[in-house]
């Protein structure tokens, strides 16, 4: 099994990289191979892979940039994976693309299930959901899988900001009317690589899945965790949203219904305190 992967570095591709089944073969291609600012390139990587699948594990993430720089992103976020699709589509190859709870406008208090209404607050979020409809669009095999709060022992993220933060400051201020499910980067990356199995058995089924950890918690919560498994002795105190003002707005309710993917796939939501130990312990953190 042969998968090309765009992204080399980012917390879910390294992870893939790091967790590719015996005798699997992986090409990861960096920003010098195919950059997502150039979209021809990435059809042209498509076009001339001899790889079973294709996996694009690679994004504009930095979510407050692309509230004034939104066609940059869109460029990354939306036409590059649509070119990457539709070479895909043109060879056959499932199409493997991350996606994001920040398509939804975080109203109300229930699970988003993958084919509720969608209704970005950000930049970042509709051009997300422009890469999405893009792939769909291309009509090849494809697995669209929505996730949230990613996190590992690299690369930038709120594990890391608060083992930081709470071991430069006694207090820490973190929001606590935002809820979502944490999700490790290493289940993320098992569960493409189960679905890309999957395919290969002719057992996969296109379509767009949510995949998020569980159980649902807010980042507040979500950070007193990270110091007790750390073992850091910071106090956490509650805000609103509105007391942390960020230029782009972000959903309160993240919460994702997991249960297509685990129906297609039998993949189950990951428990992400076990995925914070195990990061925790990988980055060496007192237990």
């Amino acid at each position: 099994m042969r998968i090309l992967m765009f992204g080399r570095t980012g917390q879910v591709a390294t992870e893939v990289a790091r967790r590719l089944p015996p005798g699997w073969q992986l090409i990861a291609l960096g920003r010098d191979a195919a950059d997502l600012a150039d979209p021809a390139a990435c059809a042209a990587a498509v076009a001339g892979t001899d790889a079973d699948a294709v996996i694009n594990a690679a994004a504009w993430t930095a979510v407050d940039r692309a509230e004034a720089e939104e066609d940059a992103a869109r460029t990354v976020n939306a036409a590059a994976p649509g070119a990457m699709a539709r070479a895909a589509a043109a060879r056959g190859l499932p199409f493997l693309h991350l996606s994001t709870d920040y398509v939804f406008d975080g109203q109300g208090d229930r699970p988003f299930a993958p084919d509720d209404p969608t209704g970005p607050l950000s930049a970042y979020g509709r051009t997300k959901l422009a890469g999405e409809e893009a792939v769909r669009a291309a009509g090849g095999p494809h697995v669209i899988l929505r996730t949230s709060w990613v996190f590992s022992a690299h690369g930038a993220n709120f594990v890391r900001t608060m083992l930081r933060l709470g071991r430069e400051r006694g207090e820490v201020r973190v929001v606590a009317d935002q809820t979502g499910g944490p999700t490790p980067a290493a289940a993320i990356a098992d569960a493409l690589l189960a679905i890309a199995g999957a395919f290969a058995a002719r057992r996969g089924v296109s379509g767009t899945f949510h995949f998020a950890g569980a159980p649902d918690t807010t980042w507040a919560g979500f950070a007193r965790a990270i110091f007790a498994e750390a073992r850091i002795p910071a106090t956490v105190t509650d805000i609103a949203t509105t007391d942390y003002p960020t230029p782009a707005r972000r959903p309160a309710n993240s919460r994702l219904d997991c249960a297509a993917l685990r129906a297609a796939y039998g993949i189950d939501r990951p428990d992400w305190r076990a995925g914070l130990a195990a990061v925790l312990a990988e980055l060496g953190a007192p237990r």
